[in-house]
C-alpha cells in the first residue's frame, strides 16, 4: 500500500528524498525448491514530512508478510549485540532498582538475547515478538514470551492481567512498526506512571551523513530525528527525557521516555544542535541521493576491477542491509559467488533478488576467496577479529559504507 500522509502526524505533502527502485523484501530468503519461481518486488521511496519532521518510506508492505512468515533473524547470532544488550539490561537493572517485585516487558523480543539478562537477575519479564521461530526460542531459554504483534488492545489485556510494566525495551522496533501511533499509545497504556520506556532506533542523522543507504529497507518503515520522535511520543502523552547516541548499526539513538515531563540536558541539547543542521528541514537531505548514486557506481566498478583481475569474490552477512545493497547496486553471480552467514537457519537458502547462496562462514577458511564484500559493515570490528585467520593467510574484506574501502 501506498502512503499519502505521513505516518506520525498524517500530513500531506511529504517530499521525494531517495528512489532505490523496487526491491524484493529483504529478509524473505529464497528456498531451493523456489528458484525457478519469480519474487516480488515493491517500490522503495524515501519521502520527508516537512510538518514533523519524519523521515520514511511510502508504500507498506503488510507486516504478516514481513515478520510472521519464515523470520530468519536470530539475534543470539551476534556476540556484539549480545554484549550491547547485557550492558543495557544490567544499567537497566541498577538505575531502576529492579527486583523480584519488578515487571519488565520487550516488544520486539526475538530470541530472548536481552530478557534472558533479566531472567538469570531473577526479574519477571514478558517478551512480545510476531515471530514464531524466535519466539520458541526464547521460550527454549526460559524467556516467557508471547507471539502476537504489540498494540493498544493487547497493551489493555496484559495491564489487566499482569499490571504495569516497570520498563519497557523496544529496541529496533518502532522503525519497522505500521500503526505508528496505536503502538506509542500502547506505551503509554502500559507504561507505570513512574515507568521509563527505552527504545532504540537508527538515527537518521548518522543514515544520512554515512551514506547508509542499505539501512533502508521494507521492514524499516521510518527514520528518526530526535525532533521527529518527540513529536510523535508527545501525541501520546509521553516525554522523551533522556537521550544517548550509540555507534552500533552504524549509528544509533537510544531514548528514555515517561508520562512525566522531566527531559535532561542531553535532550535539550540534541534538539538545539538538530534545529541548527536542519534536520528537521528538507534541505539537509537534498544532496543524500546524489551521495549515494556516487557510492553506488564506486562501489560496482571497484568489484568488477577485482573480478577483472581474476580474483575470486565473496559477502559476508546475509542481513537485510545486504539484500538492500546487492539489489540496489546490482551485485549477482557476476560478481560475487556466494554469502556467507553465522545464522545457520539461513544456510541452504539464497540471497532474495540476486539469489546468491548463503553458506556457513567455514567456508572462508575453507575455500578461501581473495576479497569479500562486508555487507555487515555494521559489525566490522566483530567480523574482522573473527575472521583473523582469513586475514593472515591473506584474504582482504570490502567494506561498503561510509566510503569503499578494501582492508
Amino acid at each position: 500500500m501506498k502512503i499519502d500522509r505521513c505516518r506520525s502526524c498524517s500530513a500531506p505533502d511529504l517530499l521525494p528524498v531517495l528512489d532505490l527502485g523496487s526491491i524484493p523484501v529483504a529478509d524473505r530468503l529464497v528456498a531451493e525448491a523456489d528458484l525457478g519461481r519469480p519474487e516480488q518486488a515493491f517500490p522503495l521511496n524515501v519521502v520527508f514530512c516537512p510538518h514533523c519532521g519524519l523521515v520514511q518510506i511510502d508504500y507498506t508492505v503488510p507486516p504478516e508478510d514481513l515478520f510472521c512468515r519464515d523470520y530468519p533473524y536470530y539475534s543470539s547470532f551476534s556476540p556484539e549485540l549480545l554484549r550491547h544488550s547485557r550492558e543495557n539490561a544490567l544499567e537497566l537493572m541498577g538505575s531502576r532498582g529492579l527486583g523480584p517485585d519488578s515487571f519488565v516487558v520487550e516488544l520486539a523480543s526475538n530470541d530472548g538475547y536481552l530478557l534472558r539478562n533479566f531472567v538469570e537477575a531473577g526479574i519477571p519479564v514478558l517478551g512480545i515478538d510476531p515471530a514464531a521461530g524466535p519466539a520458541a526460542a526464547a521460550r527454549d531459554r526460559g524467556v516467557p514470551t508471547e507471539v502476537a504483534f504489540f498494540d493498544s488492545a493487547l497493551a489493555r489485556r496484559i495491564r489487566d492481567e499482569r499490571g504495569r510494566a516497570d520498563v519497557i525495551i523496544a529496541n529496533n522496533v518502532l522503525a519497522h512498526v505500521a500503526g505508528l501511533n496505536d503502538f506509542v499509545e500502547a506505551i503509554a497504556i502500559l507504561l507505570a506512571e513512574d515507568g521509563v520506556a527505552s527504545i532504540e532506533m537508527p538515527y537518521v542523522r548518522d543514515l544520512v551523513d554515512h551514506c547508509e543507504f542499505d539501512t533502508i529497507y521494507h521492514q524499516h518503515l521510518c527514520y528518526f530525528s530526535l525532533t521527529a520522535l518527540t513529536a510523535l511520543m508527545g501525541r501520546h502523552g509521553l516525554w522523551v527525557n533522556d537521550v544517548r547516541r550509540l555507534p552500533i548499526h552504524g549509528g544509533s539513538l537510544r531514548i528514555h521516555v515517561g508520562h512525566r515531563e522531566e527531559p535532561g540536558e542531553a535532550v535539550t541539547a540534541l534538539l538545539a544542535e538538530e534545529r541548527t543542521l536542519g534536520i528537521d528541514r528538507i534541505g539537509y537531505y537534498l544532496d543524500f541521493g546524489v551521495r549515494v548514486e556516487r557510492l553506488r557506481e564506486t562501489l560496482r566498478a571497484t568489484l568488477a576491477a577485482l573480478r577483472d583481475q581474476g580474483l575470486r569474490l565473496a559477502a559476508y552477512g546475509a542481513a537485510a542491509k545486504g539484500a538492500t545493497l546487492i539489489n540496489y547496486v546490482g551485485i549477482g553471480r557476476d560478481l560475487i559467488d556466494y554469502v556467507v552467514d553465522r545464522n545457520h537457519h539461513k544456510h541452504g537458502r539464497y540471497m532474495t533478488g540476486q539469489r546468491l547462496p548463503i553458506l556457513p562462514v567455514e567456508t572462508l577458511s575453507e575455500d578461501r576467496p581473495d576479497c569479500v564484500l562486508l555487507l555487515s559493515w555494521n559489525f566490522a570490528d566483530e567480523i574482522l577479529a573473527q575472521q583473523q585467520a582469513y586475514r593472515d593467510a591473506g584474504g582482504r574484506f570490502l567494506v561498503p559504507i561510509p566510503e569503499v574501502r578494501i582492508v
